[in-house]
């Protein structure tokens, strides 16, 4: 079985040979509910692609503590991945965000877009922000990721196109566009961002803003995919052509 991923500060750094207290809530959940023993092997995360593999070597009911045998860092691409999203209903914008994950972004991006039907403000914004980072903490630790990636507050369409401004490569899933995302070659480098538009279409003039800070629309396939699941086909798609990435 997989070794089990906690996520927990690592400052200063760990050398092999120390050990090291897991405490707070990670370190509750992993001393009650999955009741490690001594012996068992876990892997510790910061969150920011860099963790540690060791044997638990004591435990109580709030922390476990952990002889690092070994050190990891998460292998980069050579571009880093934002999605944005636009607003799914329900429980499909959890699910979004909990499998972009999965399957290795860097960072997601809330879009308040024109024909979103749900709407985020004040503190229902922050509140559904903090779900989608929490969907993304979770899914980190299935995934046995060393890195967590971040969800970014929400955007209009103009502060979209503002904070595009300076990413290398920008495109934007469009079942009108004429070129399709398997036909486009994966960037050598820099940042790349995905525009993944809400249920009812992205606008002509969502379009022409998008454009006008270098968005290359791109046909996905010949059938019309949930926007909760065009981001993940698309980015699948994308890491596939690139060899994808992992852990050393």
């Amino acid at each position: 079985m997989t070794d089990p991923l906690f996520l927990h500060p690592l400052d200063p750094p760990p050398a092999v040979g120390d050990t090291v207290l897991l405490d707070g809530p990670e370190g509750r959940h992993a001393a009650t509910v999955r009741r490690l023993a001594v012996g068992e092997t876990v892997l510790l995360a910061d969150g920011a692609g860099h963790g540690v593999r060791g044997e638990v070597v004591g435990t109580d009911r709030s922390s476990v503590r952990v002889l690092v045998q070994e050190l990891r860092t998460e292998t980069s691409r050579p571009w880093h991945v934002t999605v944005v999203q636009a607003l799914p209903k329900g429980e499909r914008a959890e699910l979004a965000v909990e499998v972009l994950t999965e399957i290795g972004v860097d960072a997601v991006v809330p879009w308040q877009s024109a024909r979103s039907i749900v709407r985020w403000s004040g503190e229902r914004g922050e509140k559904s922000r903090a779900k989608w980072q929490a969907a993304a903490r979770e899914a980190a630790k299935q995934s046995r990721r060393l890195s967590v990636p971040v969800v970014e507050p929400v955007r209009s369409t103009r502060q979209l196109a503002e904070r595009l401004g300076g990413v290398d490569h920008v495109l934007v899933l469009h079942e009108s566009a004429d070129t399709s995302l398997a036909a486009v070659a994966p960037p050598p480098g820099g940042t790349l961002a995905l525009v993944v538009g809400p249920e009812g279409g992205i606008t002509d003039d969502e379009l022409a803003l998008l454009a006008a800070v270098g968005g290359r629309p791109v046909l996905l396939g010949d059938t019309v995919l949930r926007t909760s699941t065009a981001g993940v086909v698309a980015v699948a798609q994308l890491l596939a052509l690139a060899g994808g990435a992992g852990t050393a």
